[in-house]
């Protein structure tokens, strides 16, 4: 958040833009999500369904200042409510607040939510630069500073940590730049910022499924079953001196590579066909097909060597 504020302020000592001003109203929109997560962090008293409401507090702020309103979906039939404008905040409020609590999700080892946005913000960057959004371009890059600072001291040896409130921060960013980047420019899919999200989004949704229907338990109960943490236990398999402090630390930065591989993965295509919703649908539900079975897979006990 301290650089998003630094580059805020050396946005305004450069030139008073327009660029600047908006900057400025997403910084001041993402405060109730931050402030939730930080809180949480300090205090260990804000509750998951509290930090979710801020976050859609954020977003309501984002549609106040900067008309952050999800246009359409290229749904049949959804799209039509989407012109309603009362539904259309509605969802983009659930839809915000969803991305960002899909990122803590994903925040579980050393370098892996961050990493993984600075591949999506890179994306986003580079479409905003085609379109010509300086605002938008602007707002990725600072992000991405602010990541890499941030992983100097996280990755590999978790010095500092995201947190709740660096988790929802992060999150609120991102879904805010894609929901501006396709109500901004009609010519983007808003298949393309879906696809560069799918990875965290259909982790929290197959996580939901998994405890409901195949555990039996309550979507929101807490586990260690997501996929970084199967991918985790396989690699401490492999070691067997995966007990040991120093090699748990190492162990613990392998995980996030693979997390970068599958933003990278998705990642590619999406800035390839970014106007087009056919391929980028398609590509999205290939990945939601590989990671099920992907993750089937790595739930078989590893045959000895």
């Amino acid at each position: 958040m301290a650089g998003l504020f630094v580059s805020g302020a050396v946005l305004l000592a450069i030139e008073q833009s327009a660029s600047s001003e908006q900057f400025g109203y997403l910084l001041l929109a993402s405060l109730p999500a931050f402030l939730g997560g930080i809180t949480e962090d300090v205090t260990k008293n804000v509750g998951p369904l509290t930090r979710l409401l801020l976050t859609m507090l954020a977003a309501a702020f984002g549609v106040w200042l900067l008309g952050a309103v999800i246009p359409r979906l290229d749904i049949p039939g959804f799209d039509t409510l989407l012109k309603w404008a009362p539904f259309a905040i509605a969802f983009t409020m659930f839809a915000v607040g969803g991305v960002a609590n899909s990122i803590n999700i994903i925040d579980g080892y050393n370098g892996l939510a961050a990493g993984h946005a600075v591949i999506v913000l890179a994306a986003m960057a580079y479409v905003s630069a085609l379109v010509g959004d300086a605002f938008l371009f602007t707002s990725a890059l600072a992000m991405i500073g602010a990541l890499l600072g941030f992983l100097a001291w996280n990755y590999p040896k978790g010095k500092i940590f995201l947190g709740d409130g660096g988790a929802y921060l992060l999150g609120f960013w991102l879904a805010e730049l894609s929901v501006l980047l396709v109500a901004r420019h009609p010519e983007v899919s808003p298949w393309f910022p879906m696809l560069l999200l799918v990875y965290p989004i259909f982790e929290t949704l197959f996580s939901m499924y998994r405890r409901k229907f195949v555990q039996g338990q309550s979507p929101g109960q807490p586990d260690r079953m997501h996929m970084h943490q199967v991918i985790y236990m396989r690699l401490a398999r492999a070691r067997a001196d995966a007990s040991d402090p120093a090699s748990m630390t190492r162990l613990n930065s392998l995980v996030a590579p693979y997390g970068w591989l599958i933003a990278f993965v998705c990642a590619l295509p999406a800035v390839i066909f970014w106007r087009e919703t056919r391929w980028l649908v398609t590509a999205s539900i290939i990945f939601c097909v590989a990671y099920s079975l992907l993750y089937r897979q790595m739930l078989k006990p590893s045959r000895p060597v």
